[in-house]
């Protein structure tokens, strides 16, 4: 009875809480089983507080959110939680304990969100898939020998391998997107500052960081939305609040949208067969569902997009380790050396550009951004790939069998189809469609414009209902 509790999603969950068919004791206990069965093999939670939290699951004052007593995991970045280290997989960051929530953190608390444990990334969470050299890799549960992706490969493994209904993620080039479309789950990132990233960090570098969850369904993604939507005074920029709340969104369907496709990346990449085939299956699907699907050019120069995007995305490693150099009183071109070969070279490449280089980026950026909106003027959803090719072997993007400068332009590469949405703000996910021929998901890339996840919401909610995507594989 437990374990078909625990299989169901996060809302589910929460009414048979509510309705006591099931304890959040006895829910947490069985996740937590899970969690210890399947994470040998998966390598998805690397840190764990279950003993916490068996003592929140079981406390008079557990809060009465929508998520009352539902198993959670927090990926190990960004989001802090009071007590516990954020180390971003790095060993560096290994007793970098942070003494209070972020906000975020906070909200998921309140929204009565039990949480186990943190989920593995890569370090420093500079690449799209998880296998860090301290944290060891994880593992994709449709096939151990592939990636879940990444940033938030461990959240999305922890998913699919039904330890949770859903976990907290973030998303700077893709990282919710991508491991949500690498194990078959559904991904939204949301519009710039929409979730706010405070007290610790404004916005990030740029901009490009959103925060969010990786889910089974969509209805979860857009209830926890709901809960965890808003800013923080000061924070730099401030989303609007939505005209209804995104739950209800997906009860009043979209019709006859106008949907643009494209099946190569921005700079003319080239997608695989079979990527580009289950957009064409969704492209089809959608044109059944009643809405007009052509296909487009997008409205900006993609070889400039990817000359910005090759020179900005390093300093995310640059700033973030000179930050922490700065904090300690250290030199960062010492401490680099205890990075990874990856993130040294990142580093490198970061330190040796200049600040009207960081600006001639932001204003390639900002023109992209112009350009989307007036994309969107004409239509209401821009349909691509989320990734040029479908979940590749573990060591695909290794620079220490690779080289620097192979790994950094499969990298590169993996970015294309995503982080346009990340340097422009606007909200994109990814839909699971179709699997490969290799047995491994391949999901689909809704992208609305700024500040309209409800037509995202409600367009997956269509696509989830015309063509159920699998439940949970669970590790053995």
């Amino acid at each position: 009875m437990i374990d078909e509790i625990l299989d169901r999603d996060a809302t589910a969950q929460a009414e048979a809480v509510a309705k006591g068919d099931v304890s959040a004791v006895e829910l947490a206990r069985a996740a937590i089983a899970r969690i210890e069965a399947g994470d040998p093999a998966l390598n998805a939670v690397t840190q764990r507080f279950f003993d916490q939290a068996l003592d929140q699951a079981a406390a008079a004052d557990l809060p009465e959110g929508p998520f009352r007593g539902v198993p959670f995991l927090v990926k190990d970045f960004y989001c802090h939680m009071a007590g516990t280290p954020t180390t971003g997989s790095a060993r560096l960051l290994e007793h970098n304990v942070i003494d209070h929530d972020s906000a975020l953190m906070a909200r998921y608390r309140q929204a009565g969100l039990v949480t186990l444990g943190k989920t593995n990334v890569p370090e420093m969470v500079t690449m799209g898939t998880t296998e860090p050299v301290w944290r060891g890799p994880t593992r994709n549960p449709w096939n151990p020998d592939h990636t879940p992706g990444g940033s938030s490969g461990g959240a999305a493994a922890a998913v699919a391998a039904g330890y949770v209904a859903v976990a907290h993620a973030n998303d700077g080039a893709g990282s919710i997107r991508i491991p949500a479309s690498c194990c078959g789950l559904f991904g939204l990132k949301p519009s710039r500052a929409r979730i706010t990233l405070g007290p610790d960090v404004g916005e990030a570098i740029g901009g490009i960081t959103a925060e969010h969850v990786v889910s089974r369904t969509v209805r979860d993604s857009a209830a926890v939305l709901d809960a965890t939507a808003g800013a923080l005074p000061g924070d730099p920029y401030v989303a609007p609040a939505p005209a209804e709340s995104f739950l209800s969104a997906l009860a009043r369907p979209r019709n006859g949208l106008r949907i643009g496709v494209t099946f190569d990346a921005p700079d003319g990449t080239a997608a695989a067969p079979e990527c580009r085939a289950a957009v064409a299956q969704a492209a089809d699907l959608l044109r059944a569902l009643g809405h007009q699907v052509e296909e487009v050019t997008l409205p900006f120069d993609g070889a400039a997009f990817r000359a910005a995007l090759a020179s900005f995305w390093p300093m995310t490693v640059t700033r973030g380790l000179s930050a922490l150099a700065a904090a300690r009183g250290e030199d960062p071109e010492i401490l680099v050396r205890e990075l990874e070969p990856f993130n040294q070279y990142l580093f490198a490449q970061g330190i040796a550009r200049r600040a009207v280089d960081y600006i001639r980026d932001l204003v390639v950026f900002q023109g992209m951004a112009r350009a989307m909106g007036g994309f969107f003027q004409a239509r209401d959803i821009w349909l691509s790939p989320v990734l040029p090719f479908a979940p590749p072997r573990l060591g695909h993007f290794d620079a220490a069998i690779l080289g620097a400068e192979t790994a950094w332009d499969r990298v590169l590469q993996s970015f294309l189809f995503t982080a346009p949405a990340n340097v422009t703000g606007l909200p994109s996910a990814s839909v699971p469609m179709a699997v490969s021929e290799a047995g491994l998901p391949i999901g689909i890339q809704l992208t609305a414009k700024l500040n309209d996840e409800a037509t995202i919401l409600s367009l997956a909610a269509q696509l989830e209902q015309a063509n159920p995507w699998a439940m949970p594989r669970r590790a053995t």
